[in-house]
């Protein structure tokens, strides 16, 4: 499948698409963020909302019908939540784009637009979640209304394949030990970011860490920081800054001030510092993500390494009832 003609279909049936509801949960509701992001920052004319699938499903917004184009990403095809929300929007009268691995699952059905992508090293930015969802809205944008930097964003992602190899051996020769022996020394942290980004932040501390690394951290967005958590910095706690390398980088500069002088405990992850300024300038947003997350993959396998804890292990998740 290709985006182009996935928005092609679905323009020829609906004339026009008011609302883009981006619909997951964890891991794949953070890669459907910069995405929605990108509309919201770039659409004169298109509403974008991002939800957690149950929410979607019990708190559903009233605009849902058929000016509405709903993307569920559903990594295994059978997380039932999100299931639940492919059919509610379905049966709303949305286009539904079902993104999954599982090829033959619950997701990979003829009432929805399957998308069943590949996973694994070596699978470029464009056939995995985080770019097929940015190529949907750059297309969309592109045909309802125009979109001067949809050349721009295509190109990113074609480079940042390249920019997350080079970056991983960056990465790992600079970073990855010292973060394993942060988080020894170090029984809680927190983890700031701003923009498209802050959904890699977001997934560093609920997926990575605590979910496999049962690490205890929170993550704060840079912007918010100086709204009330900067009151418990001091020497002593440890921060993880991931700064990003777009527009909203001012907030991240300016956490960064701060940091560097209320607190002895600091780490730095600059996608400037990785590769990203490779990229346009204008599409930078929406593109760090995806290297965060490659970075982020890096550090708690790392991390993994020093506690003997393989990223594979769960206590809970798909043992117990829940």
């Amino acid at each position: 499948m290709n985006a182009k003609a996935v928005i092609e279909g679905i323009l020829k049936e609906k004339g026009t698409v008011k609302q883009v509801y981006w619909v997951a949960c964890g891991g794949s509701l953070i890669d459907l963020y910069p995405a929605h992001f990108m509309l919201n920052a770039e659409s004169a004319t298109v509403e974008s909302g991002w939800y957690t699938s149950k929410e979607f499903v019990l708190s559903t917004p009233k605009k849902l019908g058929k000016d509405s184009m709903v993307v569920v990403c559903s990594h295994s095809g059978n997380t039932q939540e999100a299931v639940d929300a492919a059919i509610l929007a379905k049966e709303a009268g949305a286009a539904v784009i079902t993104l999954t691995d599982g090829k033959g699952s619950k997701c990979d059905d003829e009432r929805f637009i399957a998308w069943v992508y590949p996973w694994g090293e070596g699978v470029p930015t464009a056939e995995v979640p985080s770019g097929i969802t940015l190529l949907l809205a750059a297309e969309l944008l592109k045909a309802q209304e125009g979109f001067d930097k949809y050349d721009a964003l295509c190109d990113g992602i074609q480079k940042m394949d390249g920019i997350v190899a080079a970056a991983k051996v960056k990465v790992n020769a600079e970073m990855g030990e010292a973060f394993a022996k942060a988080c020894q020394e170090n029984n809680f942290f927190y983890i700031l970011g701003s923009g498209a980004t802050f959904s890699q932040t977001y997934g560093f501390a609920i997926c990575s860490l605590m979910e496999m690394q049962w690490q205890n951290c929170a993550y704060i967005h840079s912007g918010e920081y100086f709204h009330g958590p900067f009151e418990v910095t001091e020497n002593g706690v440890f921060y993880f800054l991931q700064m990003g390398s777009g527009a909203c980088r001012p907030m991240d500069e300016r956490a960064l001030a701060f940091l560097k002088t209320h607190t002895d405990r600091l780490m730095v992850l600059d996608a400037l510092d990785h590769g990203m300024d490779a990229v346009d300038a204008g599409v930078r947003d929406y593109l760090d993500s995806v290297l965060f997350y490659a970075m982020n993959v890096e550090l708690r396998a790392a991390r993994g390494r020093v506690f003997d804890h393989s990223p594979d292990i769960r206590r809970y998740m798909g043992i117990e009832t829940y």
